[in-house]
C-alpha cells in the first residue's frame, strides 16, 4: 500500500482545532517555512482565528497542511489557500498535490465553487499551474521571497 493512501486528512474550524493539533501545525509551518526557507517573519499573523486548516496525519506525525479562506478573507472577491506546506522528509511522493487537490474540495465544500487565489512561491509556479491555477499578476517581495499571484477559476 502506498503511503499517500494512509494519510488521514481532515479540516477544522481554528476553534476546533485541538492544542495538539495546533501545536503540530505551527511546528511544521516553523519547521519549513522559518527554518528551511531561512525566512525571519511572522507566521502567527491573526489569521488563523478565521482560517479552517486542513491537515495530513500519518499517524501521529502532520504531514501536510493549508489554510482555507472565504471570499473576501484573504483576497478581495476571491476565496483563498495559503500557508501550504509538507514535512520535509516526506516530499517527493506525492503529498503536496493530495494536499492541494484536498484543499480545493474543501473549499468547494465549505464555501461553494468559485475561483480560488494564491500567494505562490515563484519557484512553485509550474506545480500550481499543474493543478489549474494561471498567473495573475507580476511577481512580488513577500518577506524576500519572489511570490506571485495565481488563480484557479
Amino acid at each position: 500500500m502506498s503511503l499517500l493512501n494512509t494519510i488521514k486528512w481532515t479540516t477544522k474550524k481554528f476553534a476546533d482545532l485541538t492544542n495538539n493539533e495546533l501545536y503540530a501545525i505551527l511546528r511544521l509551518r516553523s519547521e519549513v517555512f522559518v527554518v528551511e526557507q531561512n525566512c525571519v517573519f511572522l507566521d502567527m499573523d491573526n489569521n488563523d482565528q478565521k482560517a479552517y486548516h486542513t491537515m495530513g496525519w500519518l499517524g501521529s506525525e502532520l504531514v501536510a497542511t493549508t489554510r482555507l479562506f472565504n471570499v473576501d478573507q484573504s483576497y478581495q472577491g476571491y476565496q483563498s489557500i495559503g500557508r501550504v506546506v509538507g514535512a520535509p522528509r516526506h516530499r517527493g511522493i506525492g503529498i503536496g498535490k493530495e494536499l492541494m487537490n484536498f484543499s480545493i474540495q474543501e473549499c468547494e465544500k465549505l464555501f461553494g465553487k468559485g475561483p480560488i487565489k494564491i500567494g505562490a512561491q515563484l519557484y512553485l509556479k509550474k506545480f500550481y499551474s499543474e493543478l489549474g491555477f494561471e498567473q495573475s499578476g507580476e511577481i512580488y517581495f513577500e518577506d524576500l521571497i519572489e511570490h506571485i499571484p495565481m488563480i484557479k477559476k
